[in-house]
This record gives C-alpha cells, sequence and structure tokens, in this order.
C-alpha cells in the first residue's frame, strides 16, 4: 500500500487501500478522507500532493469541492426549517416578495430542494459566468424567471442555480449572508475548521490546486494552448441536449472554474471549499448527533426527513432518476445504493453523505478533476469501502 497520512482504526484499514490506489501517480493529485462510525471519527487520512509542484497534501489541506457545496448549502436551510422559521411547503415568494413574478407565487421551498422549481437555466441569464460573481445581480434574474415547467410536475437539477435559490432564502430569513450563516451557525458550533462557503483571503494558502483535465489530457486534440482546448470543449459542450447545456454549461465556466476568481464571492452551489474533515463532521453530527463530542445539529424528526426521497422520476437534465431529497440524491456506491442514505457528490470527485440506520458518515475531497457532474468512481469506492467496514464492525459488535 502506497504511504499516507493521519489516523485509521483497524477495522477501517480498506479505506486506506482505496484512497492509496487513486494516488498512486503524480498526475494523480491528492485527495483526504474522513468517516464517522456510530460518532466516533474512524478515519481520518490524506495522501498525494496538493499541486503541481509535488508539495504533499497536509492535515489541514482544504479543496474546492463543486457541487458537494450543496450539501451544506442545504444543511442552513434545514436548520431555518428545524428552528420553526421556515415550512419547506412555504411559498418561497413569502419571503422573498419579488419572487413571485412569472408565475411564481405558488412556488414552494420544497421544489427548490427537490430541484422541482423549473429554475435550473442559468445558460440563459447570464451572457458569461463571471457574472456569477454578483450575488444581488443573479437573484434578481432569477426572481424575474419563469420557471421551465410548472413546478412539482417534473425535476431538472438546479446545477448552479440552486446556490442562490436556496441561499438567498437563508439571507431573506436571517438577515444574514449564507456564507456568514453556515461559518456561526454550522462550522463553529461543531468546530469544523475548513467547511467554508467563502474562503477568507488568509485561509487560501491551505487550498489544494485542482488538476485541470484539459490541460493534462490529449484527447481533446492536438491543440497547443490551453485556450484551444477551452474552445474545443465549448464546441463539445454545444451538443449537449438543451436542457443539460442551459444548466451545466453558461458561457465561459470551464475557464472560470479554474480560475482564482471562482473563489472571489460565493456561489453556494459550486464553489464551497473544505476538507473531508469538516464535511465528515457536519454529516456525522446529523446521523449521530448527540453521541460522544458531536454536537446535535437537528432534532430526530428532520434529521429522518433527509433520507426521504420526494421524487422518482428521471431527471430532465441528468437523464436519470436522482431520487431527490430535500436537497440531498441517493447514496450509491461500489457496493450498491445505500437506502435511506443522503448526500451530494460533485463534478471532480469530492462527496458527503450520511446514512441514519448504520451511523455512517463519510467524506472525500480530491483535487484531480476527472467524472460527470455529480462525481466519478472515486466516492462510488471510498463509500463503498467504509460501508462494508461498518457492516463488519457491526456485526461483531452484535456476535460480542
Amino acid at each position: 500500500m502506497s504511504r499516507f497520512s493521519g489516523m485509521i482504526h483497524d477495522d477501517f484499514l480498506p479505506v486506506a487501500r482505496a484512497l492509496c490506489k487513486m494516488v498512486r501517480r503524480p498526475e494523480d493529485g491528492g485527495a483526504a478522507v474522513c468517516v464517522y462510525h456510530r460518532g466516533e471519527k474512524v478515519v481520518d487520512i490524506w495522501a498525494g500532493n496538493r499541486n503541481a509542484e509535488g508539495t504533499p497534501w497536509a492535515e489541514d489541506t482544504a479543496a474546492l469541492s463543486f457541487s458537494t457545496t450543496k450539501g451544506v448549502t442545504s444543511a442552513a436551510v434545514h436548520l431555518l426549517a428545524d428552528r420553526g422559521l421556515i415550512s419547506y411547503d412555504d411559498p418561497v415568494s413569502r419571503y422573498w416578495p419579488e419572487f413571485a413574478a412569472a408565475g411564481k407565487r405558488e412556488l414552494t421551498i420544497r421544489h427548490v430542494l427537490c430541484h422541482e422549481s423549473g429554475l435550473f437555466d442559468i445558460g440563459s441569464l447570464v451572457s458569461d459566468s463571471r457574472e456569477m460573481l454578483d450575488w444581488g445581480h443573479i437573484c434578481r434574474l432569477l426572481a424575474a424567471s419563469e420557471p421551465r415547467f410548472r413546478p412539482g410536475t417534473a425535476n431538472g437539477y438546479q446545477a448552479i442555480t440552486y446556490g442562490w435559490l436556496a441561499g438567498e432564502i437563508v439571507r431573506r430569513v436571517t438577515g444574514v449572508p449564507i456564507e456568514r450563516f453556515v461559518a456561526s451557525e454550522i462550522a463553529e458550533p461543531l468546530r469544523a475548521d475548513g467547511l467554508c462557503l467563502l474562503v477568507p483571503a488568509e485561509q487560501r494558502r491551505r487550498l489544494a490546486t485542482l488538476i485541470n483535465p484539459l490541460a493534462v489530457r490529449s484527447r481533446f486534440g492536438a491543440e497547443r494552448t490551453l485556450s484551444e482546448r477551452y474552445r474545443r470543449a465549448d464546441r463539445l459542450m454545444s451538443r449537449l441536449p438543451r436542457w443539460t447545456r442551459c444548466a451545466l454549461t453558461p458561457r465561459g465556466i470551464l475557464p472560470f472554474v479554474f480560475s482564482d476568481e471562482v473563489l472571489d464571492a460565493p456561489i453556494p452551489s459550486l464553489n464551497g471549499v473544505f476538507t473531508a474533515r469538516s464535511l465528515a463532521k457536519l454529516y456525522a453530527a446529523i446521523v449521530s448527533g448527540g453521541a460522544r463530542d458531536l454536537p446535535r445539529l437537528f432534532s430526530d424528526s428532520t434529521a429522518r426527513s433527509l433520507g426521504v426521497a420526494q421524487n422518482r422520476r428521471r431527471d430532465k437534465v441528468l437523464f436519470i432518476p436522482m431520487y431527490w431529497r430535500l436537497g440531498y440524491h441517493f447514496v450509491g456506491t461500489n457496493r450498491g445504493v445505500v437506502r435511506g442514505a443522503f448526500g451530494h457528490f460533485g463534478y471532480g470527485g469530492s462527496g458527503a453523505w450520511g446514512d441514519l440506520r448504520s451511523e455512517l458518515a463519510v467524506a472525500l475531497v480530491v483535487n484531480r478533476v476527472a467524472g460527470t457532474p455529480i462525481g466519478d468512481t472515486r466516492m462510488l469506492r471510498i463509500g463503498g469501502a467504509a460501508l462494508a467496514c461498518a457492516n463488519k464492525r457491526s456485526q461483531a459488535l452484535v456476535k460480542a
């Protein structure tokens, strides 16, 4: 087994083997994994390199984690519901009056959380991805937008728009921007260092550098410059089905997400920066809150609601059923689907999830970007290894 750093319980050594297989070569970059089982942190390890210069991944290294961010943003909305400040079936316009425009008066918070709002089309809202750095501008555009389908009758992955839809609800209810709300109401109570929807400038030194697949892969053609490869990628993305393209690929998205600019303002559907340790602790606080030294984040009833599928239709953007929960999707592993679990995976390979029945929480962050808009097989393998270890450990405890 390749070298890794950190701590791991003997019952979970297969998780370390799965991690080390992911970072065998310098071009594989680095990664970190954290796992909690029954309120106990059993895995907290890292391996590989955080940048192209070969700097080793460190204990405090964090990484931009793309759509894994949506799981953290959703937790903020659930905290409001748990405190009785909102109800999932409240119209969004109750808190955001301008949102009632274009026939959206009855569009609910539940519709937003379950990707049933019909407001996934970021491509028609912005002429350039850098517009997404202006929170007020995007929220005004969304408030004036007409849904692509009648809310509640279908689901289409709000790949980028979700962050403003959910985040503006938090801001309107609390008067606090969502990045500050997450910092003060989630990260600080959990003592979850490295859970950021907006990275302070002084913390950027600890970020892993993303490995851009267009910069290292030759299959995009023999272009000599990165800008030529971006143009080739734009042409390829233009062939995607219309709704997929509109939801996932606003103009200039690739050079934007691989630039330093992407960190300059909160985009709480795609630019959260996390350590695996902070993500796993968040999910563990939901599924095992009150155990050991984990604070209880939600009530039992709110926690139980997160694993309940709200729709089972094929998603109109992703073309497969995502079994959308309230802000989360189903959890797959290389050992099958974890029934009743909830989480969110991201473009690039990161992801995090929790399961109430097994009291298992798993998180992975990486810097080599690969795979689909909702991840690749790395998270499936890490999750499968953690699940097998937890099941074996639980069976042993029962026999004892």
